[in-house]
């Protein structure tokens, strides 16, 4: 056994695994939202509502359920076509925050994960949480070396409630089918599934916590936290605390500072996807923060803080290599390397309408990194509306193909991080070369010398593909 480790990881028994009376309770209330759901629809169908009416009932059910069905709505809004735009619209203003544990609930909590002496372990422990979130809550404590450490702990019974808003993913995307959607939804579901279910095992997240600090640790800009194994379990995460601001802080600080933070953000995100065929699948603006000193244009970035490793996509080499080989393709205007690139995604066959129709897209989603000069993420353009006229273009073009395009399950957290991260660049309104940022990242970029870098960090810190 690690000697890194607490012993009580070792034991077999798990009495907050998947139980079937969580699950029916969570299934019961699952089912009455679900019906005031349907009955508000009927309602608004009667009276001429119309679709706008229908979202604004559907983010009422879900959002009174918090927990994992919030989480999964939530990654559903920043996937195109995955959901219809009004009802994505009205998710994307639900609160992802889940009410706090109160002080005693905290303690048992804590006891059930360190032992009956767990508060002997730190020299202070506040429990008032400094972040709540769906599947778990933050507190700041000290370790007896004097260590700020932040420990993450995780809701009771989230394995069971997982499981039973994993199984309402079929109704969601009903939605989309019952507007003719332009995309098969089967492979989404099925990431979407795998991804938030790794979430729940805080285990797994410290390995890839250590794993960021090793694919990273030549960018001392982006900032790692530490793991605290001897403080972790399968449900309480303990990492090095890092104070830094929130990045909306920084929406109004001088250029410089502005792209800073912004080449931070990159390196963060493309450098251990383009050397290790990692990538961070979360990028919302609460998962990082700023470390800054001095004020107005005296200010200096110190580095940005990376958090939350739950949502860590790891990609076979195949497909990183069609990522850079589409954006070689874009540079060279080969149609006949662009579908060689589509192929290594996942899309071999494309007809003449689909491959227009993707290559909209490819050219949208690459276009800051294929214009050889300083500029924004996208000019004129809101955070909240990045993106959006493209994928309307998109999908209206794949319904003129008959629609029904399967999606490969790998294409759903590059899409995401991709959108989420050009969504935090424009909040910067920052400036900076992405081509000359990105052809820095594949200056040496093999395909062998991926899955071997891969293999070795994986390897290194007890993770597999």
């Amino acid at each position: 056994m690690p000697a890194s480790l607490h012993p009580r990881q070792t034991l077999p028994r798990d009495d907050e695994a998947n139980r079937l009376t969580a699950r029916a309770s969570r299934y019961a209330r699952l089912g009455v939202n679900a019906g005031a759901f349907v009955a508000r629809v009927g309602v608004n169908r009667l009276t001429g509502g119309g679709p706008e009416s229908e979202a604004r009932a559907l983010a009422s059910a879900l959002g009174s359920m918090k927990g994992p069905m919030m989480k999964v709505a939530q990654i559903l809004t920043t996937i195109p076509d995955a959901l219809p735009a009004d009802y994505a619209n009205e998710l994307i203003r639900l609160q992802s925050q889940a009410p706090p544990m109160g002080a005693g609930f905290v303690r048992r909590r804590m006891a059930a994960e360190l032992g009956a002496g767990w508060r002997e372990r730190f020299a202070d422990f506040d429990f008032k949480p400094a972040a709540a979130a769906s599947l778990g809550q933050v507190h700041k404590a000290v370790t007896h070396d004097g260590e700020p450490v932040a420990c993450k702990l995780q809701y009771p019974e989230m394995a069971s409630a997982v499981e039973t808003d994993l199984s309402q993913l079929d109704l969601l995307f009903s939605l989309h089918k019952r507007i003719g959607g332009a995309i098969e939804t089967r492979e989404i579901a099925n990431e979407i599934r795998e991804r938030v279910r790794e979430e729940l095992d805080y285990l797994r997240e410290a390995k890839v916590a250590r794993l960021y600090g090793q694919m990273l640790a030549d960018r001392p800009f982006v900032r790692v936290p530490r793991v605290h194994g001897e403080l972790s379990t399968r449900r309480l995460l303990s990492l090095q605390w890092l104070e830094g601001e929130r990045l909306t802080e920084f929406e109004s600080a001088p250029q410089a500072v502005r792209d800073a933070i912004a080449v931070g953000l990159f390196d963060a995100w493309w450098r251990p996807f383009l050397r290790y065929g990692v990538i961070h699948g979360d990028p919302h603006l609460g998962n990082y923060a700023v470390a800054a000193s001095g004020q107005g244009e005296a200010q200096t970035v110190d580095g940005i803080n990376l958090f939350d490793y739950g949502c860590v996509r790891i990609f076979p080499t195949s497909f990183v290599l069609g990522v850079v080989e589409l954006y070689r393709a874009l540079l060279e205007g080969s149609e006949a390397r662009l579908r060689a690139a589509y192929a290594l995604w996942g899309f071999p066959d494309l007809t003449r309408g689909t491959f227009d129709a993707m290559t909209i897209w490819a050219r949208f989603i690459c276009g800051p990194i294929l214009d050889d000069r300083v500029r924004t993420t996208a000019d004129g353009v809101s955070p909240a509306e990045y993106g959006r006229k493209e994928i309307g273009q998109v999908m209206r073009a794949l319904k003129a193909e008959g629609g029904g395009l399967l999606i490969p399950r790998e294409f759903v957290f590059l899409e995401r991080a991709t959108i989420g991260l050009g969504g935090a660049f424009l909040r910067l309104g920052a400036r900076l070369n992405f081509h000359r940022l990105y052809e820095d990242a594949i200056v040496d970029f093999d395909a062998e010398a991926v899955a071997k870098r891969q293999a070795e960090a994986l390897a290194s810190v007890g993770l597999s593909r």
